[in-house]
């Protein structure tokens, strides 16, 4: 009877009773209503043994005479079989007034009742009443750990979209407090281990870091890590200085190492949290992003996530993202006003119903979804219906097919740079003294491709395209031309899909940016690609 306590619960015990009575063993409601039984289905009505007429009447019955009568116990014999009920002990009194609305355990047995069966009932009422309330404490347990894990996830959400003195009240009521600045991790787990990483993320971080099972991906954990904790001290780069590793920022000294080659710690001198992830779990990839402000975590997330592609291909299975500035950063005063005449239908729109959604909505699911594809629905927590016709109305609203990757490209960098804080903004070299650019008033540019030609603009697209030459540009060109569907760019580059995916990977590799799985560098890569175009088609013309 312990072992069965111990191990199978109330389950077991009823199961075990059913057997010792040769009948039927269950839990009854105070008005008679079976709560759990050994001989219910699982899922539906209760079915009894075949020799055993009418369980749930007989039990009904009952319970009604126990309660009319006050007893504590209650024996009724219909013939062929006996009906037992036991009023379970609880945190109250047996005896007291309000014991009619405890639970009993009811048992039928066939007629004579076996010898010793009452008293053994009597002895199983305790373990069983202990394992009912044990299984309470853990549904409870389970229902704040999904409240608390769901209210991380919103308060995720809200810093991903930019609202973040929301995230920061809504925070308050959970441990720990926002850091900032922070570094943002992606940590992907083996198999099914994503509760036990997440044990051992709070254990080497010391309970410091913000950590989020992430609701796109099944495997992923996101941990918002106080900035000092994490790799290294050397002050991160500007937006136009030169990573120390590499022309694309790729890791500097090696996939562990910290700032040129130097071992990084936290801020105690010991290992930093992600890096003891990545040994502590086998099979466990990290990735990890540049010291970013709270404000801008989206950003983090991404560069963790394109470092996790890296690290997936490295032996250390860690990664830190390469310092390498965002578009938004370099598009200077005219590429703000490019975005802002762009996104201006959908931030004054103004829904017809009171249940439709409004312009922060409906700019946060443009947002979701030029990040998380399809897996939008996982993020927003909307049916894949309700996000295609947000979609077709957010194209509707800009003009935009955003069916076409170029659209997608476009309507990224508008709500990547509606999301950098205008002074971050790096202003055109004739712009630094006040004046205008030569040939705009005001410098606003108006098109993508005006926006595109700016200098700072393509010494970034320079950057990004750097590491890709030869073949590898071809496929990325292919790619890129044939909307990033696998498909159709194996078919044009005359190979099968599996290639394809072979070369998109090590095309990942090279570039340290993930391309298949979203956040995908597409829309990035594209605007490198267009403004290096336009740029020569500016020269030639």
């Amino acid at each position: 009877m312990q072992r069965l306590a111990r191990n199978g619960g109330t389950a077991g015990l009823l199961r075990w009773l059913a057997g010792r009575a040769d009948g039927w063993a269950g839990i009854a409601g105070s008005d008679g209503t079976v709560l759990s039984a050994s001989g219910a289905a699982p899922s539906g009505p209760l079915t009894a043994p075949a020799d055993v007429p009418d369980v749930p009447r007989l039990v009904a019955e009952g319970v009604r005479a126990l309660t009319e009568r006050g007893a504590l116990a209650y024996s009724h014999d219909t013939g062929a079989h006996t009906v037992l009920l036991f009023p379970l002990p609880g945190p109250h009194d047996p005896h007291a007034e309000d014991r009619g609305a405890a639970p009993l355990l009811a048992v039928v047995t066939p007629r004579p009742v076996a010898a010793g069966l009452a008293t053994l009932l009597a002895d199983v009422l305790m373990p069983l009443s202990l394992c009912r309330e044990a299984e309470a404490v853990e549904r409870k347990r389970r229902r704040v750990d999904l409240a608390e894990s769901r209210g991380r996830e919103a308060v995720l959400h809200l810093l991903m979209t930019g609202q973040l003195s929301i995230a920061q009240q809504v925070a308050g009521a959970l441990r720990p407090r926002l850091p900032d600045p922070v570094r943002v991790c992606v940590v992907e787990c083996p198999g099914d281990s994503r509760d036990e990483v997440a044990r051992v993320c709070a254990e080497a971080d010391g309970g410091r870091s913000w950590i989020v099972r992430c609701p796109v991906y099944a495997r992923h954990l996101i941990l918002v890590m106080p900035a000092e904790g994490g790799r290294g001290t050397a002050p991160d780069s500007g937006p136009g200085s030169a990573p120390n590793g590499g022309p694309n920022g790729g890791p500097n000294g090696g996939p562990n190492g910290g700032p040129n080659g130097a071992p990084s710690g936290g801020p105690d001198g010991g290992t930093a949290t992600d890096e003891a992830v990545a040994a502590l779990v086998d099979r466990c990839v990290v990735g990890v992003s540049e010291r970013v402000p709270l404000a801008d975590t989206a950003t983090g997330y991404r560069q963790a996530f394109h470092a996790l592609a890296v690290a997936r291909e490295v032996p250390g299975r860690h990664v830190r993202f390469g310092a390498a500035p965002e578009p938004a950063l370099v598009v200077g005063t005219a590429g703000r006003q490019w975005a802002e005449a762009l996104l201006t239908p959908l931030l004054t729109h103004v829904p017809r119903r009171a249940q439709d959604p409004g312009s922060q909505e409906l700019a946060a699911t443009a947002a979701s979804w030029l990040a998380f594809s399809s897996h939008a629905t996982d993020h927003l927590k909307v049916h894949r219906n309700t996000l295609a016709a947000r979609l077709r109305l957010i194209g509707e609203l800009l003009g935009l097919d955003l069916h076409r990757l170029a659209d997608q490209a476009a309507l990224d960098l508008a709500l990547r740079i509606r999301a950098t804080p205008a002074p971050v903004c790096t202003p055109e070299a004739g712009q630094r003294d006040g004046g205008a650019a030569p040939g705009h008033a005001n410098g606003a540019a108006h098109d993508l491709d005006e926006v595109l030609r700016r200098p700072a603009v393509q010494e970034w697209a320079l950057r990004q395209l750097a590491p890709v030459a030869g073949a590898a540009e071809e496929t990325l060109r292919t790619w890129l031309r044939c909307e990033g569907r696998l498909g159709p760019t194996a078919a044009e580059l005359g190979i099968s899909v599996p290639g394809a995916r072979k070369r998109l990977t090590r095309l990942e590799t090279v570039l340290q940016r993930s391309l298949l799985r979203p956040p995908s560098a597409r829309y990035d890569l594209w605007l490198a690609l267009r403004a290096r175009a336009s740029a020569a088609a500016e020269a030639t013309s």
